[in-house]
């Protein structure tokens, strides 16, 4: 028995494999581009499904698809937007310009599905029905975007905060030196240097959900070029109502079609807020891996949870296998927006023709943080466990303590004694008492870094 079935598209015959669901435009895709071996992003073939179904149902209730048609495409693709048949969307992220293969992948799945109940469904006289690649494309890339960064990154983010505010609230006693140019600086309180991560990663949430204002405005209805040639005027407003309420998610259409179709500064933008977030959380899993750094030659002033070994010559060797793990999502991040920026000043007039590298390059961008971010929260920050004495060694002999004198002293005889203590390796509150006139308790309590943290003048 044949394992292939010979199809006709526009162009002729094609051999199909019997067990596709697609058909022949699907399958030139697939003997075209075999460059990557990656399909395209299952998040942005759910959106597909998504979009076909809300289609189908608008265009159903205008009375431009028979009912039964209409229903049998929606029940279709909504299987599609379940994950039921990822197997069947093969076609490779670097394919044409629009994703113009993706979209007949679609097409061509659900109207074999729809037709198995009896129905003759067409991909492209029905499932395709007032619309065309150039918006429905875009438009999965804005609405995978927005449900993945809702529904995976933002809980993803949220739960990293809230883990380091917890063990920042643990650790609110501990005491250590602050760092700048990763030279000796004034204390600071363990809460206080976790709280500035927690900080950093709640404006990250902000922008990213202001980001989506942008992202939600979609320009499905302006079919070919933006003008909506051969959709219906109320299909736009329908067919986004029904995406809205088949998602979960409030989408609207866009206030310019020729501009959503044309043009992905929405992408471009919320790529840029990802790297925004990737910078601060590399930032974070930095200083994670400095802090931990030792056990004895390094600053070793936490310790990290052992995870693994780390070494397959040094026995013994642990290393914060996590925090460099995170650091690499971020580095992908940070790349994936400038193939994104690059990507979305690519096209003339009204198309952007870098549609499937802004679809897998910004689901990619989501999904890595959104996977990585928990790991960082449960097997690295809920485990930090602070070198107490060693901290306080540190704090003892750090000569810039000597910066809460200023104000009674002067920089200049400040700076003599400071100099002074780092040559004899002395505590600062030695080689004060020695060289100053004032009570021991009074200079204790001036030089106390518990009391120092809290700013202020001496």
């Amino acid at each position: 028995m044949s394992e292939f079935r010979t199809l006709r598209d526009s162009m002729g015959e094609l051999q199909v494999p019997l067990a596709a669901l697609f058909g022949a435009q699907t399958q030139r895709a697939v003997e075209n581009f075999r460059i990557s071996g990656r399909p395209m992003p299952a998040d942005f073939i759910h959106a597909l499904g998504l979009i076909k179904a809300a289609a189908a149902q608008a265009n159903g209730q205008l009375g431009h698809l028979h009912s039964d048609i209409a229903a049998a495409i929606a029940a279709a693709a909504l299987a599609v937007a379940e994950g039921g048949h990822d197997e069947q969307f093969p076609v490779d992220v670097f394919q044409t310009g629009s994703a113009t293969s993706s979209n007949m992948n679609a097409n061509e799945v659900i109207a074999t599905l729809a037709s198995s109940s009896g129905l003759s469904v067409h991909p492209n006289d029905h499932v395709n029905f007032g619309q065309s690649s150039n918006d429905v494309v875009p438009t999965a890339i804005q609405v995978a975007a927005c449900l993945a960064v809702e529904h995976r990154l933002l809980p993803a983010i949220a739960h990293l905060r809230a883990v380091i505010e917890g063990r920042a609230a643990d650790l609110a006693d501990v005491v250590k030196t602050g760092r700048t140019h990763l030279m000796d600086a004034m204390p600071i309180r363990m809460d206080q240097e976790l709280g500035a991560w927690a900080a950093q990663l709640g404006a990250g949430e902000a922008r990213l959900s202001d980001s989506l204002r942008r992202v939600r405005q979609l320009p499905l209805g302006g079919t070919a070029v933006g003008t909506g040639i051969n959709a219906d005027p109320k299909y736009s407003a329908l067919a986004v109502a029904e995406l809205s309420q088949i998602s979960g998610y409030r989408f609207e259409v866009a206030e310019n079609l020729f501009a959503g179709i044309a043009a992905k500064d929405e992408a471009v933008e919320l790529s840029g807020q990802l790297k925004a977030v990737a910078c601060s959380v590399m930032k974070i899993a930095n200083d994670l891996r400095w802090m931990n750094s030792g056990p004895l030659a390094g600053l070793a002033e936490i310790e990290l949870p052992a995870l693994q070994p780390g070494s397959s010559i040094m026995p013994g060797k642990v290393n914060p296998v996590i925090a460099e793990a995170v650091a690499m999502v971020c580095a992908k991040v940070m790349g994936n927006d400038v193939a994104i920026g690059i990507a979305g000043q690519s096209g003339n007039f009204q198309l952007n023709v870098m549609l499937p590298l802004i679809a897998d390059a910004l689901l990619e961008s989501i999904n890595l943080l959104a996977n990585s971010l928990p790991l960082l929260a449960d097997k690295v920050v809920a485990g930090i466990q602070p070198n107490r004495e060693r901290l306080s060694e540190l704090l003892a002999s750090n000569p810039v303590l000597v910066t809460a004198l200023n104000a009674k002293i002067g920089y200049e005889r400040g700076a003599e004694i400071a100099k002074r203590a780092y040559a004899e390796g002395r505590p600062i509150f030695e080689v004060a008492c020695e060289s100053l006139d004032f009570e021991a308790e009074e200079l204790r309590t001036l030089l106390d870094p518990r009391r120092l943290t809290r700013g202020g003048l001496s």
